[in-house]
């Protein structure tokens, strides 16, 4: 097969080309288009091919990872939306839960409460009630109700709506009815249900995921309905699959009914790419660390896989989200990243970027604010000459000149101000490992840093030393990586039942009911996928919980019928889960099952392992020496520095450092006192040095 991966960044569009049955893997990037990504999207793809000589419509299946969602919730510009809910309960998306984000704060932002997804006046309330546990009918649906609750929010516009009652996660008939009310009633307006979206109990959790879901579904429609026609009118004949927030694909139609499942699509195909180079180099316990020219996002990867974020970490722009995704973590700290100095007179680096339109004032697009990406060129990490494989220069005076602004605001030289520059985003980024990490009792010492990104190489080994991490992994591509893992990623659905059933009076048969109707809901998603079921593999999953505890654990649940041994098993694998995560475990103590789910993954395509290159020794990559600038034991200074072309570096011979290795979409930075070797699987492995 042959397929293409699209990574849309904050600066760039990563593209990577793969050809499963030559072994061939080709890679390109584009400047991204922030006003409309679909047309970088596209340029990117042309170009790509008409580099490599690629006949446009031999192009099996294009894999793309998008911010649409993302960006309208960070920057709360989505769809007016509408919502019509249970008689009584209008305000659960404001009232949201004791909990605020800053327990002791009189003066905080609650986002929900300061900028709703959905206005009070848009919030219509109708005649309906199920009542747990099997979700009996109280109060029958009233829909001249729903009729008319419909009209009046397409009179005032509404262009969205999210249909949300009260227990619907145990029966869905009542928000399927008032559905096909809307589409009767408002044929053209995008319409949503929790029970869809997100069918299990924690109403304002639930209701909150259904109202983004909605406040996002326009633009997310639009543009993968525009995406897929701009494609198609370039010449593609491929398949188009969007990454999810889960670690899988989806179908272009499914995304646009659920756009919420896009919320986290780059980072998560990030992990996943960067488990897959640590893979290559037969290492199990990583730390993922994708910089970009906007974020930095943290994943961890142990032996049993990536990490799935619980309902009690997973959080968009302040807003709960009750959806699967992979652990990952998201700080504003990448090469666009603005230093500057605020008005309390504090030496401060991002979250504010530069994007891509400026840009950092290097890049030469009239950008006047001092970035990371200015400050690495004034410290001499950066060739002007070779920044993505030469296509573009970098403007070394006007790096020079922001930077010199900022160095007299803080009465520094230009080479502190920069290094000052480096310092601080490398601490935040440190940081931000050690909140999921550290703080959780895993020791970052007992892991590999793969870094990756277009700024992950830059800043991989200075970090991993704040950390004492003893080893950096630079993949083959790391400013693709993302990309990569977009090829490397199942179809994958997840589906989910709210049980709430307590160990020892457990009602088998509702189990084992449960898990049959999830097993046919997905068997239909991937049927309408064209997927053969025999390609699809099943996992079932539950959320468990000690009786009286707030929040659930995932564990794994056996194949098979359920009964009380598999039961057993179970419960037997939340104690070690429980005791892992908190250090104890309560062996004597009732266990709750919460909710039960059911995973369903069709294997990814393989892609061929990298080719090491190279040369019969070092000095054959060694492209020039220059001078770059360093803090070694507290002490700034500049060294010599050796530039290596990473295509003809040797395998296995151990280069010391300071070193900058250039390659077209990174540049890897290697540190005095450290040293660095090409290894077979095409990894750069980055080492400190004994002394």
């Amino acid at each position: 097969m042959r397929l293409i991966g699209v990574d849309v960044g904050g600066t760039f569009t990563d593209l990577v080309y793969a050809d499963t049955e030559a072994g061939q893997t080709m890679v390109h990037k584009v400047s991204t288009t922030p006003d409309d990504p679909s047309r970088g999207v596209v340029a990117g793809l042309v170009a790509l091919c008409d580099k490599f000589g690629i006949p446009r419509e031999t192009i099996d299946v294009v894999f793309h990872g998008t911010t649409i969602a993302t960006n309208a919730i960070l920057e709360h510009d989505g769809a007016v939306t509408g919502m019509i809910t249970t008689g009584g309960y209008r305000d659960i998306l404001h009232i949201g839960r004791h909990q605020r984000p800053e327990h002791y704060s009189i003066m905080q932002d609650i986002p929900w409460q300061d900028r709703p997804l959905v206005k009070r006046r848009h919030r219509k309330t109708v005649k309906e009630r199920l009542v747990p546990p099997k979700g009996a009918v109280l109060e029958p649906l009233d829909e001249a109700g729903v009729r008319q609750a419909v009209r009046e929010l397409k009179e005032a516009g509404v262009e969205a709506i999210a249909i949300c009652f009260l227990f619907s996660y145990l029966d869905p008939a009542h928000e399927a009815r008032a559905m096909e009310i809307v589409r009767e009633e408002y044929p053209g307006c995008f319409a949503t249900t929790s029970s869809s979206v997100s069918p299990q109990f924690r109403e304002f959790e639930r209701f909150t995921t259904t109202a983004m879901n909605a406040f996002v579904g326009p633009k997310v429609r639009n543009y993968v309905t525009r995406l897929e026609r701009e494609i198609e009118s370039s010449g593609f004949r491929a398949d188009l699959r969007i990454m999810a927030s889960n670690g899988g694909v989806a179908t272009p139609g499914m995304v646009a009914d659920r756009p919420v499942l896009t919320l986290l699509s780059g980072p998560a195909a990030g992990v996943i790419g960067g488990d897959w180079a640590g893979d290559l180099s037969g290492k199990r316990n990583l730390i993922t660390f994708d910089v970009g020219g906007t974020s930095a996002d943290i994943g961890i990867v142990t032996q049993g896989g990536f990490g799935e974020a619980t309902a009690r970490d997973t959080w968009i722009a302040g807003f709960p989200v009750l959806v699967p995704m992979i652990d990952v973590h998201t700080i504003g700290a990448g090469g666009g990243s603005i230093a500057f100095v605020d008005q309390a007179g504090a030496f401060k680096v991002g979250p504010r970027s530069a994007g891509a339109v400026p840009g950092p004032a290097a890049y030469g697009r009239g950008g006047t604010r001092a970035t990371v990406t200015d400050a690495n060129v004034v410290l001499g990490r950066l060739d002007r000459g070779n920044f993505l494989g030469g296509s573009m220069a970098l403007d070394e005076v006007a790096a020079r000149r922001v930077i010199g602004d900022l160095a007299k605001q803080l009465g520094l030289s230009d080479r502190e101000a920069a290094e000052g520059v480096i310092t601080l985003i490398n601490a935040n980024m440190a940081n931000a490992i050690r909140s999921r990490t550290v703080q959780k009792g895993i020791d970052p010492r007992d892991y590999a840093l793969v870094a990756f990104g277009g700024a992950g190489p830059l800043h991989g080994a200075e970090v991993a030393d704040m950390l004492g991490i003893p080893e950096v992994i630079v993949p083959p591509h790391p400013g693709i990586t993302s990309a990569v893992g977009l090829l490397i990623s199942d179809l994958r659905y997840d589906a989910i039942r709210t049980s709430f059933q307590v160990s020892g009076s457990v009602d088998l048969a509702r189990v084992n009911a449960d898990f049959a109707a999830m097993h046919q809901e997905l068997a239909a998603r991937f049927a309408a996928d064209g997927v053969d079921l025999a390609d699809v593999r099943f996992e079932r999953r539950g959320d468990l919980r000690y009786v009286g505890q707030g929040y659930e654990l995932k564990v794994p649940i056996p194949d098979g019928p359920i009964d009380e041994a598999a039961l057993a098993t179970a419960f037997e694998a939340f104690h070690e889960v429980h005791r892992r995560e908190y250090g104890h475990h309560f062996a004597d103590s009732a266990i709750e099952i919460v909710n039960l789910r059911l995973v369903g993954a069709a294997s990814a395509a393989t892609i061929a392992k990298p080719a090491p290159a190279g040369a019969a020794s070092a000095k054959d990559a060694l492209v020039r020496t220059g001078t770059g600038t360093f803090r070694v034991d507290g002490k700034l200074g500049d060294y010599e520095v050796a530039f290596y072309r990473r295509d003809r570096l040797p395998v296995g011979e151990a280069i010391p450092g300071p070193a900058i290795v250039l390659q077209m979409d990174t540049t890897t930075v290697v540190p005095p006192r450290h040293s660095f070797a090409a290894d077979a699987a095409g990894n750069l492995v980055i080492r400190k040095s004994d002394g």
